[in-house]
């Protein structure tokens, strides 16, 4: 069966990672997250403090671009691939809030997004993947041949994001959360390299109120429509 490249975007915390790694998994499709990549460089900038007075020192990140690898490895425990930051497993401190916080405006840097879309292209070239971020359909594998755009309401997203932080032992306001996912939402969509669009071919899906089971067999639903087409 001829393989295809999967483009999923969307806004923050619609669970668009758990729903391309299952489908990547299903399809024994290779899944990159991208959005782990820039919250790698997040973390490498906060661990090297390239934030003061409330700001990203972009000089210092910039000359250190060279410095920052960032690589997948899959655990077989999880059956899912986690996010190396310089040979070092981050999976864990990427998540966290802090990280959250900054991730944005460290995506929004033109210099920080041309890296990581030379490094996407180049993990996609053999297709056969999955991968999800905000300007996937639009500017990293805009030929792909099925492009997914996910949404959710706002609050619905900061609930899910709270539940997932709790579960993980940090504590944090539903407020907090929710201010979270309003910046993010307005600087990816605002900034100048690479906003966060709908694709004009992309596929829209709301699942604000559906399950895991619902949302796998849509994207199975339209796999396979898709595979189909193309083999004609």
């Amino acid at each position: 069966m001829k393989k295809i490249i999967i483009a999923i975007d969307g806004v923050s915390s619609t669970g668009k990672s758990t729903m391309a790694k299952d489908l990547a998994k299903e399809l024994g499709y290779t899944y990159i997250d991208t959005g782990a990549m820039y919250r790698a460089v997040t973390l490498y900038s906060l661990q090297h403090g390239f934030f003061a007075d409330n700001r990203i020192d972009e000089e210092k990140l910039q000359a250190a671009m060279d410095d920052i690898e960032i690589s997948f490895v899959f655990n077989p425990e999880t059956g899912r691939p986690d996010t190396y930051l310089n040979g070092i497993k981050v999976e864990k401190e990427i998540r966290g809030m802090e990280v959250a916080n900054w991730v944005s405006p460290i995506a929004a840097l033109g210099f920080v997004r041309r890296a990581m879309v030379t490094k996407q292209q180049e993990m996609g070239k053999a297709k056969g993947i999955v991968m999800d971020g905000r300007d996937i359909g639009t500017v990293v594998f805009p030929e792909a041949e099925l492009k997914i755009y996910v949404t959710a309401s706002a609050e619905v997203r900061a609930q899910r994001r709270l539940d997932e932080l709790n579960a993980k032992g940090e504590q944090t306001s539903f407020e907090e959360v929710l201010e979270n996912v309003k910046k993010r939402d307005y600087i990816d969509m605002n900034r100048a390299e690479s906003p966060l669009r709908k694709a004009e071919d992309a596929l829209e899906l709301d699942n604000s109120y559906m399950t895991i089971p619902e949302q796998k067999a849509w994207l199975l639903e339209q796999y396979n429509r898709v595979v189909s087409k193309n083999e004609l």
